[in-house]
């Protein structure tokens, strides 16, 4: 798929300069895996009414776990096939990048902002961090599942690390995604204190979470999806996602914004739909 693909609708306004779209005050931002897709799977269009809706009232934002690369793939769709494009900020790894919309149909998102891990731990500790996963990924047994590679993924502003490896096919994905949910804390969690004790002794301070349904997502403290606000100064923002409990990486930015009341915690796309629909769209 190549970005500067066009279709239908932009090529009717390929004559026009300037989007007709004005910012708003508000903006909504919404997880990825989960909220608007099923994990790892496409845009699911029985949100684009309620988008569309909410697009003419609020901006809208994307933050979440994944790249950028991942984003563009998922939600290529709304992000190629609906004037919502003018109105869609993308935030990926958790916001310590950012795209601002386009104003035209020939236009790109635009990189504007990234923040950089390796620069912020410094070269010796970003070293001691990789090292230390590669230790604890040939340490844990790792038998029980398929192996399917790329394990360790560098986002500039994040390390993702998946036991399974992010190669996996959707049959491989959930059969781990069922043995993860089978444990009480689930097999990740039970990961996360290993990793974090492992990774103390080296003197690393760094964060934790559960990334989508197979990965773990470990960035600087204070690099979670809270990070996402300071794009928007000035502006009132709400969020929607999943994973707002426990080692979930929407759990910082959801009980922020919940003290407002401008936070809600979904279970799919199918909610997610609700949600917009009966509790933030009355709101406007």
């Amino acid at each position: 798929m190549t970005y500067g693909k066009r279709i239908t609708w932009l090529e009717e306004q390929k004559n026009q300069s300037v989007r007709n779209f004005a910012p708003n005050k508000d903006i909504v931002l919404f997880d990825m895996d989960g909220t608007l897709t099923d994990p790892r799977k496409p845009f699911d269009k029985i949100l684009i009414e309620p988008l569309r809706a909410l697009s003419k009232v609020s901006d809208i934002g994307i933050v979440s776990g994944s790249d950028y690369d991942y984003i563009i793939q998922q939600l290529e769709y709304l992000l190629f096939n609906s004037e919502m494009r003018y109105k869609i900020h993308l935030l990926p790894c958790n916001g310590t990048k950012y795209y601002k919309p386009p104003s035209t149909p020939d236009e790109k998102h635009e990189l504007v902002y990234s923040a950089n891990m390796k620069e912020k731990l410094g070269k010796d500790k970003f070293k001691q961090l990789m090292v230390g996963l590669i230790e604890f990924l040939a340490s844990v047994d790792l038998y029980r599942f398929p192996l399917t590679g790329h394990f360790i993924q560098y986002r500039e502003s994040m390390v993702n690390w998946s036991p399974i490896g992010r190669n996996a096919k959707d049959e491989e994905r959930a059969a781990f995604i069922k043995y993860d949910n089978s444990m009480s804390p689930s097999y990740r969690t039970g990961l996360i204190d290993l990793l974090k004790r492992k990774l103390s002794i080296r003197g690393l301070d760094v964060e934790i979470k559960l990334g989508g349904d197979t990965s773990l997502d470990i960035y600087p403290p204070g690099w979670d999806k809270t990070y996402c606000l300071k794009h928007f100064e000035g502006k009132k923002c709400w969020f929607v996602g999943d994973r707002c409990d426990s080692d979930g990486n929407d759990r910082e930015l959801y009980e922020l914004l919940k003290q407002d009341g401008r936070a809600f915690k979904t279970e799919s796309p199918a909610n997610t739909k609700l949600i917009i629909s009966e509790d933030i769209l009355k709101h406007f």
